[in-house]
This record gives structure tokens, sequence and C-alpha cells, in this order.
């Protein structure tokens, strides 16, 4: 029986759904392109139809973290309003964590289960681009704020970009290591406002 771009396209979701699965329970390092077929209850040569390598299918699973946040920075990196970016920026974060299984598992294999070796330099070299890229973003915000309080000096706008950021990234690690650590749906406010304190550093 002839395949359509349908059976195909289901066939790949499969794929991926398992690789998340998998490399969410084991590493990339544990987990095989065979028992990546075995869980999506299929061969390996679809994989290989798809992706050229676990390489590249597990550049495809860190995507579903990168992209989102990739796509926040250009909506909000030259915003007029930054205490209304940063507000926006962070809660979407956020509510991505909550309400997106792909984002929030992606996000977890990232962070807690990926060997930072050679194997999976692209995706490493695409994660220091996008951590720049926040980074600098960041620290637009924090240039605009102060130009219109009029606030000239104070601790580096880079440094307080870079508190923001880890600010983000801890509460992101420490609740995918263990979500009861807080409320983050009903506390979502505070750790808003939080990062919005941050921002507004001066001394």
């Amino acid at each position: 029986m002839r395949r359509t771009k349908e059976d195909a396209a289901k066939t790949r979701q499969s794929l991926v759904d398992a690789a998340l699965k998998l490399f969410g329970q084991r590493g990339y390092s544990g987990t095989t392109l065979r028992l990546i077929a075995e869980e999506a209850g299929c061969s390996r040569g679809p994989i290989y139809w798809h992706f050229a390598s676990k390489e590249e299918l597990f550049e495809e699973i860190l995507a579903y973290s990168q992209l989102p946040l990739e796509r926040l920075v250009a909506l909000h990196h030259e915003a007029s309003d930054p205490l209304a970016a940063a507000a926006d920026f962070s809660r979407q974060w956020l509510r991505m964590l909550l309400d997106d299984h792909y984002f929030r598992q992606s996000f977890e294999i990232f962070l807690n289960k990926t060997e930072f070796t050679e194997a999976v330099s692209k995706t490493l070299a695409r994660e220091r681009a996008l951590t720049a890229s926040l980074i600098a973003t960041f620290a637009a915000w924090v240039e605009r704020y102060r130009r219109e309080q009029g606030v000239q000096g104070g601790v580096a706008s880079r440094t307080v970009a870079l508190s923001m950021y880890a600010y983000l990234m801890g509460l992101t690690q420490s609740w995918l290591f263990d979500s009861g650590i807080t409320d983050l749906d009903n506390n979502l406010d505070f750790f808003v406002g939080e990062f919005l304190r941050l921002l507004r550093t001066v001394q």
C-alpha cells in the first residue's frame, strides 16, 4: 500500500513522541535508534526516512524548547515598553512550562538529561546562541527602562540581564526537577514580579 503524506506525518510524529519519552527517561547516550523504533512501533527504516541520524532527531527534540524562546526574543527584543515586554516574556515562558508538554519535556531533557559531548555539538551551539540573544534582549530592556527613568550609572545592564537569565533558568530547572517545589500556576504573578524587580535593579 502506498503511503500518503498524512501517513508519513503520523509516523514522523510517533518517532518524535517516542524519542521525547526515551531521551527524557534514558538521556541521550542511553537512547538508541532501535529503542526509539520499538517505542514507536516500527522498524528503524522510517527513522532514516525522516532523520539522518540520532543527532538530527535529538536536535528536533531540543528545538521544541529552543524555537519558542527564539520566537519570544524576536517578538520582544525591540519592544518600546521594557516592563511590559519583560512581563509578557516571562509569563509566556512560565506558562509554556505549565501548558506545553513538548516545551516542558524538551527543556527537561536539555537541563537534566543531556551529556554535553561532541555528539550534541550543533544543539549546544544553538543553545549558546539562544543564551546570548536572551541576555542581549534583557540588557536592552534594562537600558531602555533606565533611559525612561533618567537613571545613570549603577550595575552594568549586562550584569543585570545575566541575573534575569539565571533567575528564569534556575526557576525552570528547579521546577522541572521537582514540580512539587512550588505551585507555579498559582504563584505565576509573584515570579513574574520578581523578574521585573531584577530588571529595575540599579545599585
